[in-house]
């Protein structure tokens, strides 16, 4: 058995990742983690993500709850992502993480750390986004420099980084196919007498709003036909169902940084 601990335990989607641990068959929910000023300290895990009560009382006592779990799950944000990450590396604990709106330098900080213990981090845990992002690098190379290339993304109105993760990542599958680099060619804003496109640019647009959970569309534009490669969130279990199978297949593995690319086999 694997036991599991959920960073941001009464959140909406640590809820949804205690549901999703006790729906699946070989991991078991040993802690809960919340904020030290968090109002839900104290009460049962289980009973805030209504699964019943499970005897796993959401704490903040961070050593505690990893000296009890073999892997950490935190989908929160990272800054907090990488304090979990460094207790992980000096506890010898294995950690998943969903936070998005890394900066090249935390990303730095995630590598180094991955060096002592196995780390998965992904911007999109869903395997159908993941399977985009293999569709996405073929199209890419397929269509070449003939097609324009512009990305929208959705989410509801409590997200605060823009513009998400999986935008972001399309963008450097893209680019990367395309022989870019992303961080040149991105554009996230246009206004005014901006001037004509550039051949290389890959727009990034954002929309916020409502309770969307996340819609992401890939146009590659030609001249006189357009392809259009769209995920559409419907609920957050999906990203919760990916975090379980990257638990399960993180147990047991080498110290190293992987990604959902990993785990599905599609690298």
């Amino acid at each position: 058995m694997i036991r599991i601990a959920v960073n941001g335990a009464a959140g909406r989607m640590g809820g949804r990742l205690i549901a999703a641990i006790q729906e699946t068959e070989g991991l078991q929910l040993t802690g809960a983690l919340e904020h030290h000023t968090h109002d839900r300290l104290g009460q049962d895990a289980g009973s805030l993500a209504g699964c019943g009560p499970l005897g796993v009382i959401v704490c903040a006592d961070r050593d505690r709850v990893l000296q009890a779990a073999d892997i950490l799950i935190d989908f929160t944000f990272p800054e907090v992502s990488l304090q979990n990450l460094a207790a992980c590396a000096r506890l010898g604990k294995a950690i998943v993480i969903g936070s998005t709106g890394f900066t090249p330098e935390q990303r730095t900080q995630v590598e180094g750390f991955a060096q002592t213990v196995p780390v998965v981090l992904a911007p999109n845990m869903s395997v159908g986004v993941n399977a985009c992002f293999k569709i996405l690098k073929d199209a890419a190379k397929v269509l070449g420099d003939g097609f324009d290339v512009e990305i929208v993304e959705l989410h509801h109105n409590k997200k605060k980084d823009a513009p998400s993760g999986t935008a972001v990542r399309m963008g450097e599958i893209v680019a990367d196919a395309l022989g870019r680099d992303y961080q040149a060619s991105a554009v996230y804003h246009r206004e005014g007498m901006c001037g004509a496109r550039t051949h290389d640019e890959i727009g990034m647009q954002t929309v916020r709003g409502g309770d969307i959970v996340g819609e992401h569309t890939v146009y590659f534009i030609g001249m006189g036909e357009r392809i259009e490669i769209t995920h559409r969130a419907m609920s957050r279990d999906m990203f919760a169902r990916g975090a379980m199978r990257a638990a399960l297949w993180l147990a047991g593995q080498a110290p190293g940084l992987y990604d959902m690319q990993d785990i599905l086999g599609l690298k």
